[in-house]
């Protein structure tokens, strides 16, 4: 199956800053991929050019090759993005204060020619006509799923509401096939995380593409099936999250009051580096089984009183990639 989406050596340069260079990757029909990685790390630039924001073309230095729906694309403006069928919402919401839920979904680009709102909003107003935007308005907030009304001003809005809006309005453009979320569940409550993360699921599972930018392990873990690692702008994993865990090498850990003497006879049956930590010893697990090292060990005179397998969690993997740690349970 072709890719939905397919980056290759993207590069970009602010001024004489080097932000992000040669990251490539490949996106799959239905996949919702977590792009992670600490900040600065060139996340938000990303998906600025993926998305064709104004500064990206103003400051230049931009450079690489996107591919999208099996077409080369080359986005002069976010009209152009939203066009070919990718929608993004961003943390920083563009949304109008003064006008209502439904007002702004429905905003399009015949109701607002000619007057500011084009200058500001226009990468976010859309194309069809007003009966058509009103029906997709009532089934984008239906399919939410949440007490959204349709009727209040998004300045009285909790900040959850405001971010299912932005959604909503993305839903309701016509054939898109991708859908951006830059840190989805920033400053959202409890339960609103919970909500947008179901919503994210129900997303992909009617077929729409979602890339999700975030600095939390837990929005990876619960929502996405695959995963992309940045560090000072460079793709140091993209994969599977499931083969990101399997990098991982399992270690042995040994509880005993002989730690010295244990060590010694995890370095003579072949065992590399093992470490001493109070009355533990782990080193890598390499080929040999559990019970292969707990017979040597016993055969050998050290009491052992307890033996495990441990596997690295997925934050000591991430650290690993970036070395820098993360917000994990958001």
């Amino acid at each position: 199956m072709e890719p939905i989406l397919s980056l290759r050596g993207i590069g970009k340069t602010f001024f004489a800053n080097r932000v992000l260079a040669d990251v490539s990757f490949d996106v799959a029909p239905g996949e919702i991929v977590g792009l992670v990685g600490e900040n600065g790390a060139g996340k938000s630039t990303l998906m600025k050019i993926l998305f064709a924001m104004p500064e990206i073309a103003e400051t230049g230095g931009f450079e690489g090759t996107i591919r999208f729906a099996g077409q080369d694309v080359a986005f002069r403006n976010s009209f152009d993005a939203l066009d070919a069928g990718i929608g993004m919402v961003h943390q920083e919401f563009s949304l109008i204060p003064g006008f209502t839920t439904t007002e702004n979904i429905l905003l399009n680009r015949e109701s607002v020619q000619g007057s500011f709102l084009v200058d500001i909003f226009g990468p976010r107003i859309n194309t069809l006509d007003r009966a058509a935007m009103d029906a997709r308005s009532r089934k984008a907030i239906a399919k939410l799923g949440v007490a959204l009304d349709p009727d209040m001003l998004i300045r009285e809005m909790p900040v959850g509401h405001k971010q299912f809006t932005e959604i909503a309005r993305e839903l309701c453009r016509e054939h898109v096939k991708l859908i951006v979320l830059d840190e989805p569940t920033n400053g959202l409550d409890p339960q609103g995380t919970r909500e947008v993360r179901g919503l994210i699921r129900e997303i992909a599972a009617d077929g729409i593409t979602v890339f999700v930018s975030s600095h939390l392990l837990a929005e990876v873990e619960q929502v996405c099936s695959h995963v992309g690692v940045m560090r000072t702008g460079r793709l140091v994993f993209q994969g599977p999250l499931e083969e990101l865990r399997r990098t991982g090498a399992a270690r042995i850990r040994i509880e005993t009051t002989d730690p010295a003497v244990a060590a010694d006879v995890l370095r003579k049956i072949g065992l590399p580096d093992p470490q001493i930590a109070g009355d533990e010893v782990t080193a890598p697990l390499t080929d040999f089984s559990p019970e292969r090292i707990c017979a040597d060990l016993v055969h050998a005179g050290v009491g052992v009183r307890g033996l495990g397998v441990v596997t690295p969690s997925l934050e000591e993997l991430f650290v690993g990639l970036t070395g820098e740690g993360f917000d994990v349970d958001g």
